[in-house]
Formats: structure tokens, sequence, C-alpha cells
């Protein structure tokens, strides 16, 4: 790091920016990792689980070697109401195969050591102020402390991503573009977590909450077993809170106390409180990705597949093709646009941008219907499941009719063929 100059530099030690790092660092490229917080994983916070396949394209022995918490088995989509709950539950024992359950600090720090084993440095406590730039080309970063110049710069610096901002490669996020996620963590005993939800002390269970208290706007709950504490929490978009004046705690406070999770979490110890912002924009809120001599990676670059709770694994290979095309551009001492467009093109051929393409209209059908999907129908399929499962005097037959005829007296015509309407438009999006 001779005279403060370096190959490439990384700004972030998230999982973009550690996949971007030890990419490079195997190859035997000098690269530098900065990072704002005091270590990794310190500033990052997220749901609870990581993908397997995805994570060993990084990290080959992570399974045998990382801090793990638990192996998914089992994922529960529950529908609720005020009292009541309709839970879909898909089970596996294939349990090494899918997720498993980390806490961020543990796991990105254990991230970032395996990057400086590999040769990458590592620059906690250092926060960048901006890029410098020579003739609109990046050629390093400016922090509180020194200048540090370089090739490459990866930009991997999370949603807010201010250096995107100096470059005008991305504007500001508009609130329906972000959602706003809070989590609290509760210390149990691993044997409490595993009666509770019939488990053993390796295997984990995921939940999503689908419903009340977040019926009325575009939200979801969510619950991850870790091996002696349990994460819960939810994400609402930005626009909705600003709209419905909600207080995203007190929102967290009402799931909790609801019938179906309150025996889940009952006697935990609060140990964490987090909130994090989540790009929801999509496909269609991709900024560009490259420019002379920088690159954007992860939530910097909007890359979260919010549908499927996607965004870790998508920030591992948006890292690791921003290094792979940094190691080109190296090994031809060409650093312009032209070559750094070549992850563009990494990009679009696997599975991120695939992904987000396919998905790219869902959220926008679904936010104008958001009281109907997330209020209405949890609430008649909870009523179905209540005649279904009672015994009364009364013949099935008649209480069936009566909640068929319930589905056009509750609720208008016109409003049942805009939502039918918005799941046909949705589903042809998909296959397109």
């Amino acid at each position: 790091m001779e005279q403060n100059k370096i190959e490439v530099i990384i700004v972030g030690a998230g999982p973009a920016g550690i996949a971007a790092g030890i990419t490079l660092a195997r190859a035997n490229k000098k690269v530098l990792i900065v990072e704002r917080g005091s270590f990794a994983g310190a500033k990052n916070m997220f749901g609870g689980a990581i993908y397997v396949e995805p994570t060993k394209e990084i990290f080959p022995n992570f399974l045998e070697d990382a801090p793990i918490e638990r192996f998914n088995i089992e994922h529960r989509y529950v529908l609720l109401t005020k009292e009541q709950s309709t839970t879909i539950s898909y089970k596996t024992q294939e349990y090494t195969k899918n997720s498993c359950s980390i806490i961020r600090a543990k796991f990105d720090s254990w991230c970032v050591e395996q990057a400086k084993k590999a040769g990458a440095y590592f620059a906690p406590n250092t926060v960048v102020k901006s890029l410098i730039l020579d003739k609109g080309r990046v050629i390093g970063i400016k922090t509180d402390l020194e200048e540090y110049y370089s090739d490459i710069v990866i930009i991997a610096d999370g949603v807010n991503s201010l250096l995107a901002k100096q470059l005008e490669m991305r504007k500001t996020i508009k609130p329906k573009n972000v959602a706003l996620a809070v989590k609290e963590v509760y210390k149990l005993d691993k044997n409490i977590i595993n009666e509770r939800f019939n488990l053993n002390d390796n295997t984990g269970c995921v939940c999503e909450f689908i419903g009340y208290p977040m019926d009325k706007e575009l939200g979801l709950g969510f619950l991850y077993t870790n091996k002696n504490s349990i994460s819960i929490g939810l994400g609402i978009g930005l626009e909705d809170i600003k709209k419905q004046k909600l207080n995203v705690n007190d929102v967290l406070e009402e799931l909790k106390k609801h019938p179906t999770i309150a025996p889940l979490i009952k006697d935990g110890e609060l140990q964490e409180y987090s909130a994090h912002l989540i790009p929801e924009g999509g496909f269609k809120k991709i900024p560009k990705l490259y420019a002379n001599g920088v690159m954007i990676a992860g939530d910097a670059a909007m890359l979260v597949n919010n549908l499927h709770w996607e965004g870790t694994n998508l920030a591992f290979k948006s890292g690791k093709l921003a290094a792979e095309t940094a190691i080109e551009a190296l090994n031809n001492n060409d650093f312009s646009e032209n070559s750094l467009s070549l992850y563009q093109q990494k990009l679009e051929n696997s599975y991120v941008i695939k992904d987000l393409k396919t998905y790219k209209d869902i959220l926008n059908n679904i936010e104008p219907r958001s009281a109907s999907f997330f209020g209405y129908y949890p609430k008649k399929i909870a009523e179905f499941f209540k005649i279904f499962t009672t015994v009364n005097a009364k013949p099935k037959k008649q209480e069936f009719r009566k909640y068929i005829c319930s589905w056009f007296t509750d609720r208008s015509l016109r409003e049942l063929i805009c939502d039918i309407f918005t799941i046909i438009k949705s589903v042809m999006g998909v296959l397109k």
C-alpha cells in the first residue's frame, strides 16, 4: 500500500463488499475493504437467514466453519386477522440444502476474517467522505483521516449510498421505493425454542406474517429461530408509513401481542433492537452500475428481491461479479467505463437481474390493493376454516351458502373484479 495506492478499494464490509474483497484477494490482487463500523456487521441488519448455495460460491466450507445458528427445515406462511390465524407450512428434512439462520455481527466478522486470511486489507472505523475524481474517472476515496488511491473503487455502502449519489449514478430514493424494517431479538433457552417450534438443536423455523396489524398497508412480518434467541420484526413501505402516520414500533408491539405469536416469544429477554431501510424499487430502480473506475454492488445497487425476501444472496453474487470484472480490468490495465461494462453483462446473465426482471411489476400491482390482499383475504380465509372446523346444530350447507354470499355482500363486485384483475396481471407479468 505504498503511498496509499492499491489496486481496488471496496467501500462497505457487508456481503457485497466481502464477496468482492475475497474474490479479488484470492486472485492475488491488492484490495482494501473500508468499513465505517467498528467491525464488520456492526451496522448491518436483516431478518436472519442466508441461503446455502449462493453462500457456498464465496465460502465453500462455510457450513463447517462459519458461526451458523440453525438450519431451517420449516417455512411457515401465517395469515393473520386480529384474533385468528391460518398457517401454511412447508417442511423438509434436507435442512443443509436451503437456508440457515445467522447473527450478522458474528457471521460478517467471520467473513471479513476469511477475506483477511486470503490477503485483503481491512480498515474498520473509517468513514468515506467522498470519492476522488480525475478527469471524470474515480481514482480513490477521501476518508475522515486521509486519502487512498486505487485503479478501481467498488461501492457497496448500502441502501443510502452517498457515494453513488455523488456520481449522480443514483437519485435520492423516493418513499415508495424503500421499506423500513425493524427487528427485536429475544433471548430464550434453546430447549424452549425446540419445544415451541418442534425442532432439535440444529434445526430452525422461518415464519412470515401477512395481515394484521399490517392489514391496510404493504407490509410483512417475520420470525427466525436462532440457537438461543428468536428474531422478530416487520417491514412496511415508507410511503405507507408517511400516508397513514404509522409508528412502526407500535405496529411491531401489536404483532407481538397477537395470540398466535405471543406464546412463541413468551418470557424472552429483549437483547437487541435494530432498524434498517430496505430497497423495494426492484428492477425498474436499478441505477447505472458502472462508470470510469467504479462499480456499484449490493443494496447500493438496489439489488433486492422483496417477493422472495432475498438480499444477501444477491449482494454476494453482485460483489463476486464486480470483483471478476475488476480482475479482468486489472489484467488488461483498462479501467474505463467500456471495460467495466462487463459487470452489467455478467449481472444480466445471472439469476440476479433475471429474477428482478421477472417480478418487476408485482409490488406496483399489489400496492394499490394492499387493504384487499393483506386485510380482507386473510379474514375471509379465517372465516372459511372457522366454519369448516366448527361443529354445531346448523347444517353445513346453510353455513357455506352464507359464507359464499358474504363474498358479494361484504365487498362490492367492482372491488372483487379489481382484485382478480390484479392477480391475473401479476401472474401474466411473471410468465412473460
